[in-house]
């Protein structure tokens, strides 16, 4: 069965979803990116677990990660498989005294127990093909004309800008208040 590798990129908000997140996926070795909505609980779980924030209590995907542990189990990867009217399927693959288990899941409890595991990611090249979008980097290099250092520059900042502002509401969610003022002074360093 073919395979193909990805890693995450990164969380965003997408306001079109209402309040729902952007789970980016990129291809390990290609310049596709896999856009993935998922939950606010989902996308918290996955950006405390990237973010090495620890809660003072095992939140749901820690726990669960407790269970196959105590188990003697480990989860070899997951497996986005199928994209069937808008919705993704995944499997999480793991291992059972030498029998080899999947079990079927949304793709955000995968990732999100993926990680904790340091578990590869795959997805099925249909469902890439179907859903998968050409990075913007990849698609600048593609085009004849040089993209102007100003414009670049411009989304490059945009987007950190952006990225900074999630990371500022996340540590505010955590009650992680060091790191939220960290990220304030270089939210207006960027505004400067």
């Amino acid at each position: 069965m073919q395979k193909i590798e990805m890693e995450i990129l990164g969380l965003s908000t997408s306001p079109s979803s209402g309040g729902a997140y952007a789970l980016i996926l990129n291809e390990k070795k290609g310049n596709r990116r896999l856009p993935i909505i998922i939950g606010t609980f989902e996308a918290q779980a996955i950006a405390l677990e990237l973010e090495s924030i620890k809660p003072p209590r095992p939140m749901t995907h820690d726990l669960l990660k407790n269970i196959v542990l105590s188990f003697n189990s480990s989860v070899q990867q997951i497996f986005i498989n199928e994209l069937s009217e808008g919705t993704f399927f995944a499997q999480i693959l793991y291992e059972r005294d030498d029998e080899r288990v999947e079990l079927d899941a949304r793709p955000s409890d995968a990732i999100a127990v993926a990680i904790r595991f340091g578990a590869p990611i795959y997805v099925h090249p249909d469902v890439l093909d179907e859903a998968g979008i050409v990075s913007e980097e990849a698609a600048a290099e593609n085009i004849d004309q040089p993209v102007s250092g100003k414009t670049t520059q411009k989304k490059t900042e945009m987007s950190k800008l952006e990225q900074l502002e999630q990371e500022l509401q996340l540590a505010i969610k955590t009650e992680n208040y060091e790191k939220a003022a960290k990220i304030r002074d270089q939210i207006q360093k960027l505004k400067g």
